[in-house]
């Protein structure tokens, strides 16, 4: 004996913003925190700048907002780090008062995201031995999440050394 099952052909109901001939409704909580977000890194931004220009010694501002300063040059014997090599890397993580918040030594796969975006995007200036100094503002640095020993939203100076 055959059974057949039918459907009521009825569609599943949609949810307010995909009704058919209504414009789609405004996220305002995601829109708010948007806007919010923009707000805290201009201010980053602004006070990084005054930092970077309070210094006695020179930085340069990257592309991706961080501040960075040479120390020491290394070995410019040896190439600088690509994508998918691994290195040996010293951080040192301060907040703007210097106040150390992070000390660590690890190997890192360069261009897996193991790395803060402000260390990544910065690192292929350095050669072996290198040790430099940047200024991150929290959207390159740790973000909104932090870690468990760097707030969230944190502007912070790195201290990179390559080994």
């Amino acid at each position: 004996m055959a059974m057949m099952f039918v459907g009521c052909g009825h569609q599943a109901p949609q949810t307010p913003s995909q009704r058919k001939g209504q414009e789609p409704q405004v996220d305002s909580a995601a829109l708010a925190l948007l806007q919010l977000n923009q707000q805290l890194a201009e201010a980053a931004d602004r006070e990084l700048t005054a930092l970077a220009q309070e210094q006695d010694s020179a930085f340069a501002l990257y592309e991706a907002g961080t501040w960075m300063r040479i120390m020491s040059k290394g070995d410019e014997t040896t190439p600088t780090p690509q994508a998918n090599e691994e290195w040996t890397i010293r951080m040192r993580v301060y907040d703007l008062k210097m106040q150390l918040l992070e000390d660590s030594e690890a190997s890192y796969r360069i261009g897996k995201k193991e790395l803060p975006q402000a260390v990544e995007e910065n690192i292929g200036e350095m050669h072996h031995g290198a040790q430099a100094r940047l200024l991150a503002p929290w959207y390159t640095a740790f973000g909104l999440r932090g870690t468990d020993r760097i707030p969230p939203y944190e502007n912070v100076i790195i201290d990179i050394e390559l080994r």
